[in-house]
């Protein structure tokens, strides 16, 4: 292990117990204190040669996703009301998705989300975004009114940085003609789209308007009682308020 890793500095044998992990390394320790240099000792230890490579490019390696398109469908179930809306426009063009981007202006109803767009109204660049990775959230909110037609219960969307520095690793296995065990170590970086979907709707009910006018005229009527009550007992003009209230 290299010296740059504290937990892998020796003297002797006993300061790599077998089997222990160093910390901040590459491997596991097998018990044996050896020479790295003239100077230095470190820990022997059991793992894959070469080590990972934490080399970055200087720019990102597919610029062109930026222009890459994301197709986002989906549909809210409002079961209370029997009501189901999709977010994809009912059109006869079939080539209509293969040409429209969502805009928020002039194209609201295109699901068609061009990535460079929403890293951009995430408050994000690209270019930074796609070197070391990162997270943008998608929002997707329904707010309808059923009293009023099914074409007017549109989503609205919004996007938001939730990470930076987004990146994963994948390893793939083989053996080779001496029975020899290797592995393909990728590291990658990449901009990770995580969607949520909000909704609420409503539609008016004759049952519940009738309750809530009912309750706000008895509530104004006790309104009224507490007021008294207040005024004729509590007061520090109660027996004015009296006099006025109850004339002989």
């Amino acid at each position: 292990q290299s010296p740059s890793v504290l937990d892998a500095m020796c003297t002797e044998d006993a300061d790599c117990p077998m089997g222990n992990p160093v910390v901040g390394g590459n491997g596991i320790k097998t018990g044996k204190c050896v020479m790295f240099n003239t100077t230095r000792s470190t820990c022997e230890i059991y793992g894959w040669c070469p080590v990972e490579n934490n080399t970055l490019p200087g720019k990102p390696l597919l610029a062109e996703a930026e222009n890459f398109t994301l197709f986002i469908k989906n549909t809210v179930h409002f079961t209370k009301f029997n009501f189901s809306k999709c977010n994809t426009l009912q059109t006869s063009d079939p080539t209509y998705f293969k040409s429209c981007t969502y805009d928020p202006f002039f194209n609201p109803f295109c699901p068609v989300f061009r990535v460079g767009d929403m890293v951009e109204a995430a408050g994000e660049t690209f270019g930074d975004l796609a070197l070391l990775g990162g997270s943008i959230g998608v929002r997707i909110k329904w707010d309808c009114d059923l009293d009023r037609p099914a074409a007017q219960c549109q989503p609205q969307y919004s996007f938001s940085l939730q990470d930076r520095r987004y990146n994963f690793r994948t390893a793939s296995y083989y053996w080779d003609s001496q029975r020899r065990l290797y592995r393909n170590l990728l590291k990658l970086y990449g901009i990770r789209f995580e969607i949520s979907v909000h909704g609420q709707a409503g539609k008016f009910n004759i049952i519940p308007a009738a309750v809530s006018f009912g309750t706000g005229i008895a509530f104004f009527g006790a309104a009224t009682v507490v007021c008294d009550l207040v005024l004729l007992y509590l007061d520090a003009k109660a027996d004015f308020y009296w006099k006025e209230k109850f004339e002989e």
